[in-house]
């Protein structure tokens, strides 16, 4: 009999082999050289966009857009997919994350740029993301639906069960039976997470934006102590990164489980560059042109890669590479090695915090894509006990099933993404290109679609009165 795990795993290395690593790099160095690297020459401009306030006092700046976008980015990928990606990979892996990142950046901002331009009003605020812009753009809603619906799956489902079983595999640490812990993890999650979203969805900005910077910032300053402890090893570090990550006969001689394909894959699943997913945080927020709003939510890609990833990949690689373990026991025993016990509770706790912020935000991004699909109020609350319980459940499975399970739905989603993106990227350019005259003539930028010729943005006719008052 096949099992479940064989199915997911067989059908995980066909999709990334031979089409999901084609696509994410081909989009990304054909939107880098489009826009002649976005990503690396207007980097400045998306730093400063970062002190821009909104328009208006409840309208959400691009500050707090970009922390709702990293409060998702920045989760237990960035600890236990790192440790997954090195035990398995290899410290090559960690080369091709950071290309990942590199090309990623300007594939994220063509799609967040998308979202701003195509973006609705829902009330008093912004909603948006790639199903709208499919809908609008491409004048194809059964599209959009496909795309909502693999983007549910994707984070209600195959992220949010991956978060509840990293958090029950870093406290399993603390006790011997690991059934109870899962059961324990599961509940506890899953209650958290119901006070949040039955209370009012808005407390993830709280969370957000206090949490995430404070303990990303204490996690930098862990990764850059142990460095320093560690100095003598860095050129060995380097090395082993670089060597590994161009040794072709080891990579081709078994692609699959090579540090190439782990590196893309993790890099992806944590930085979420062309996945999709970003574009529904990147649409709230309230600027006066949709460039302003792409240029920050690359920053996020470069965030969540270069700093938090990284100084997860540092501190596995100066305890060194263990292929007999994986996940969050390997980052643990890392950090126990390098600042004893301590090191133990703090990324049990890092991970917790990490976690429950990404669940909540990608309930906010599955919940805004049920929208987009209908308003039912019962449809709604059944979809939220269904999330809880996929909660409740990831804690108890296993370790291949959920990291394959999340691979497979991130992977159909991002190819859907990249395929409309590739096919609506002209009309970032020309955005791109009138932010950039402006800028040139001593302008704040502000969007007129119609000068364009863009059809179907129809919401920024009231945001232009608005900031030419």
């Amino acid at each position: 009999m096949i099992s479940m795990q064989d199915v997911l795993s067989t059908l995980n290395e066909y999709l990334y082999s031979y089409i999901l690593i084609a696509l994410l790099i081909g989009a990304g160095l054909y939107f880098t050289i489009r826009t002649k690297f976005v990503q690396f020459r207007l980097l400045k401009d998306g730093i400063s966009l970062l002190s821009e306030k909104a328009h208006k006092e409840d309208g959400v700046s691009s500050f707090q857009a970009l922390m709702i976008s990293t409060a998702s980015r920045v989760g237990t990928g960035n600890i236990a997919g790192v440790a997954t990606a090195i035990s398995a990979g290899g410290a090559g892996a960690v080369f091709w994350m950071w290309i990942t990142a590199l090309i990623g950046g300007a594939s994220a901002f063509i799609e967040s740029t998308l979202a701003q331009i195509y973006k609705e009003k829902d009330g008093d605020q912004f909603v948006g993301g790639p199903a709208y812009f499919i809908q609008k753009a491409l004048g194809q809603r059964w599209l959009g639906i496909v795309f909502s619906i693999l983007l549910i799956a994707c984070f209600a489902f195959g992220f949010n069960a991956l978060q509840s079983y990293n958090v029950s595999s870093s406290v399993e640490y603390y006790f011997n039976d690991s059934k109870a812990v899962a059961l324990g993890v599961g509940i506890i999650l899953a209650i958290l997470t119901a006070l949040v979203i039955f209370g009012g969805v808005h407390r993830i900005g709280v969370i957000s934006s206090v949490v995430v910077p404070f303990m990303a910032i204490i996690y930098i300053l862990i990764g850059i102590y142990i460095i320093i402890m560690n100095i003598t090893e860095l050129p060995h570090i380097f090395y082993s990164i670089f060597s590994e990550a161009f040794n072709f006969k080891a990579i081709f001689g078994g692609f699959v489980g090579s540090c190439v394909m782990y590196g893309i894959k993790r890099g992806l699943f944590s930085n979420e560059a062309g996945m999709g997913s970003a574009p529904n945080a990147a649409a709230t927020a309230d600027v006066s042109h949709p460039v302003k709003q792409g240029l920050v939510q690359t920053i996020s890609v470069f965030i969540d890669t270069f700093l938090i990833c990284t100084s997860t990949a540092f501190m596995l690689l100066c305890y060194g590479v263990d292929k007999n373990l994986s996940g969050m026991p390997y980052m643990q025993a890392a950090l126990n090695s390098q600042i004893g016990e301590i090191g133990i509770h703090f990324i049990t706790l890092s991970i917790f915090l990490f976690a429950f912020t990404t669940l909540i935000g990608n309930y906010c991004y599955a919940e805004g894509n049920l929208k987009f699909i209908t308003n039912n109020k019962t449809a709604l609350f059944i979809f939220r006990i269904v999330c809880l319980l996929a909660i409740f459940f990831g804690a108890q499975a296993g370790f291949n099933i959920v990291w394959d399970l999340a691979d497979i739905l991130m992977g159909f989603m991002a190819i859907l993404n990249i395929i409309v993106i590739l096919l609506l990227g002209n009309i970032v350019v020309k955005c791109m290109k009138d932010y950039q005259m402006q800028r040139k003539a001593g302008k704040d930028p502000v969007f007129h679609p119609e000068k364009l010729d863009i059809q179907h943005a129809e919401c920024w006719k009231d945001i232009v009165k608005e900031y030419e008052k």
